[in-house]
């Protein structure tokens, strides 16, 4: 099955199940304090639903819009903007007639499954599948170092042993640790045997996204292709996963790290690029784009060890797991207000590229513990229109007493859903402007 498919199909039914959930976490409450909810629906239906049908007080559905969804709730400012219904006296089973408390728990309700959703899914994927991970220290050619982190003392063939002072559990940890957990300093094993323990400077991981540095640690491979990303320099100029390097403009390649430095200091400019495939050495000229990226990546020959869990410790280990997530994100989404992160922002093409591009269930289901953990934190953001707003305004109505009146609730909600609606096509536009020009 063509990958983009296999990706869209995981997309659709991760979103669709978290959805669901989400809303299912708004509609329960809601209906145990008698709340009366009109609609409940998975996706928009804007003009028309594909599926609809009434059960009791409530129609449930399907839309056309795969851009979220919704339940209803009587007597709410929401956006369906029911002035109608806000107009006429309160009845005993809408949500503006319920006490403060009730309300809050109605509103925090989807988030709480979400999150708790998200923690669930990584203790049943420690429980069926362990955590594969590969010892740094194993690296059987070391780190090749970022030229801006050799300043710091650094050395090609670097084994990272620990990080302020604790093991590393996995080598793809060593980037993400260093630019998310304001790590102070790093013990590694020079190519002479010599242990090094090596101050960092203060918010490291902000150097880092300033200078474009998100991997200043990379295992010293051989250069020969595993991935050739679509539409970009490499595979236009038909290089293809297995061809392996043999030199750019020139300069020999004897291993991966070798390649950026020459490709990065001929951005937008021609360069040769000498490479065997199947035993006949051939070349190309190739253009790398306007970063210098040629579009390829890596084999690794590691094979990961897996570390597994009983029933009870992988609770315990998901909790960790789900944790750290959470704590990750939250710490990385300080960027998103930077010129450099706002253009890195991705819509839902970037979402369905989280996904593998065939088929499995340890993929699919880590990607939707992320997503709904990340759903989670970004619904509660106090924001009109999202569930965050609506909890912000009703603490506001719990520590003072006093509503915010309907007018005001009405223009917040405007307010907070055009600044949604300029975020998803601001985000999306950047998904099809990566496509178009990268």
């Amino acid at each position: 099955m063509d990958p983009f498919l296999v990706k869209a199909i995981q997309l659709i039914l991760s979103l669709s199940l978290l959805i669901v959930l989400h809303e299912l976490g708004h509609f329960v409450p809601a209906k145990l304090f008698k709340t009366r909810v009109e609609k409940f629906f998975l996706f928009f239906d804007v003009k028309f639903a594909l599926f609809k049908k009434k059960i009791g007080d409530t129609v449930y559905g399907i839309g056309w819009l795969p851009l979220g969804g919704y339940v209803k709730i009587s007597g709410m400012i929401d956006e369906s903007m029911d002035k109608e219904q806000m107009a006429q006296p309160p009845k005993d089973y809408e949500f503006r007639s319920k006490p403060a408390w009730q309300r809050l728990i109605i509103m925090l309700g989807g988030v709480t499954v979400n999150l708790v959703l998200g923690f669930l899914i990584y203790m049943m994927i420690m429980f069926v599948w362990g955590k594969p991970f590969i010892d740094p220290a194993d690296l059987p050619n070391g780190y090749a170092v970022a030229e801006s982190f050799k300043e710091f003392g650094f050395q090609d063939g670097d084994k990272v042993l620990r990080m302020d002072g604790k093991d590393v559990e996995s080598y793809n940890d060593v980037n993400k640790h260093l630019f998310l957990r304001d790590v102070n300093n790093i013990t590694v094993k020079h190519q002479d045997g010599v242990e090094e323990t090596i101050e960092l400077p203060e918010d490291i991981g902000s150097t880092m996204f300033q200078q474009g540095v998100m991997q200043p640690f990379v295992p010293i491979t051989y250069p020969v292709l595993d991935t050739v990303v679509a539409d970009m320099a490499a595979e236009k100029a038909g290089l293809k996963k297995g061809d392996s390097i043999i030199s750019l403009n020139q300069f020999e390649i004897g291993y991966w790290h070798e390649i950026a430095p020459i490709s990065q200091e001929n951005p937008g400019k021609e360069i040769e690029v000498v490479y065997k495939r199947d035993g006949e050495i051939q070349s190309v000229m190739i253009t790398p784009d306007e970063e210098g990226k040629l579009g390829i990546a890596p084999i690794i020959r590691l094979e990961p060890d897996r570390k597994r869990y009983g029933f009870m410790e992988s609770i315990s280990a998901g909790f960790d797991y789900g944790y750290w997530i959470l704590h990750d994100y939250v710490a990385q989404f300080k960027y998103v207000f930077t010129k450099k992160g706002a253009s890195q922002l991705g819509g839902f093409g970037a979402i369905g590229g989280l996904f593998p591009d065939t088929w499995n269930w340890y993929g699919f289901w880590h990607t939707t513990a992320l997503l709904s953990i990340i759903l989670a934190f970004m619904n509660i953001l106090p924001i009109p229109a999202l569930d965050g707003g609506h909890v912000m305004f009703l603490l506001y109505e719990m520590v003072t007493g006093r509503k915010p009146n309907d007018k005001f609730m009405e223009v917040a909600q405007m307010v907070g859903f055009f600044l949604l609606i300029a975020l998803v096509l601001y985000a999306n536009g950047n998904d099809i402007y990566r496509w178009l020009f990268d």
